[in-house]
């Protein structure tokens, strides 16, 4: 039997973020993907003109059609959106036994909020407990804790563990927005943390980035391994995909990381 892992998204009319970046890595990395949309976007790499939520019935009804035939070996989560579709997905999550990888998506890399302010204290209280592991980047990371952006890694990882207390198992900072030279990443749990760092690439070409790293550590996760052997997986995966991404050179504004690098000839 396939391996196989479930998205819980948004879609991207654009193909770089959102569901479309999830199927493309969870395929990339040899797991069968299923998706349950909560939105519809219409969007490229340089702006979100339109945004369409699904109705909380329908996202139900796609989870439980999911759940009732397909063996799901991890569930990653994305653009929420607002609170009822937040309510809905932790009901239907429920009794979900797989482990959850949570994305808080709150703002599309061209600047447009995908997550309105009245939602943040819902993913809060109902999505966090449900996390086997969060993956905030350093705004959404403040933004949860309505505090100020990290700006080192000591403050990163008081904040991760500030979150680590609200609920999930544990806790991805991501340093993308931070500055400097080497961008550092924190996986943090109650047992330990894991350091990860890589030089930061020069390229614009960085769309669906989060999507990405969450997809790819679901995939991990669906294929059986360790937390911190998946999170590393998925940071190496994520570099080259940036690594390759000006070579893809989708669109005019951000574009998308290349998923399929080591499938695709790109040079």
């Amino acid at each position: 039997m396939a391996f196989q892992a479930l998205t819980i998204a948004g879609s991207d009319s654009g193909g770089g973020a959102g569901i479309q970046a999830d199927l493309k890595t969870f395929s990339a990395l040899g797991v069968y993907g299923a998706s349950v949309l909560t939105a519809v976007t219409a969007q490229n790499t340089r702006a979100v003109t339109a945004v369409a939520m699904i109705a909380p019935a329908m996202i139900r009804a796609q989870m439980a059609a999911v759940f009732g035939d397909l063996a799901i070996g991890a569930v990653k989560i994305g653009m929420l959106g607002d609170p009822a579709t937040i309510s809905a997905v932790a009901e239907e999550l429920a009794d979900c036994a797989a482990p959850i990888v949570l994305d808080p998506v709150m703002v599309a890399k061209s600047g447009d909020a995908l997550l309105s302010a009245e939602a943040v204290k819902t993913l809060r209280d109902r999505m966090l407990p449900r996390a086997y592991v969060l993956t905030p980047n350093l705004p959404e990371a403040a933004r949860l804790l309505d505090t100020e952006e990290a700006t080192d890694e000591a403050t990163m990882l008081a904040q991760g563990r500030a979150l680590l207390s609200l609920g999930p198992r544990a806790v991805l900072m991501k340093g993308g927005h931070g500055k400097g030279e080497t961008c550092v990443d924190l996986l943090i749990s109650e047992a330990d943390t894991l350091r990860l760092s890589a030089p930061r690439q020069q390229t614009a070409n960085t769309h669906g980035t989060g999507c990405t790293l969450s997809a790819a550590i679901a995939a991990g996760l669906a294929r059986g391994q360790p937390l911190p052997q998946a999170v590393e997986a998925a940071h190496s995966y994520l570099q080259r995909a940036i690594a390759a991404a000006d070579a893809l050179n989708i669109g005019h504004g951000h574009g998308p990381v290349h998923h399929f690098h080591g499938v695709w000839p790109y040079e």
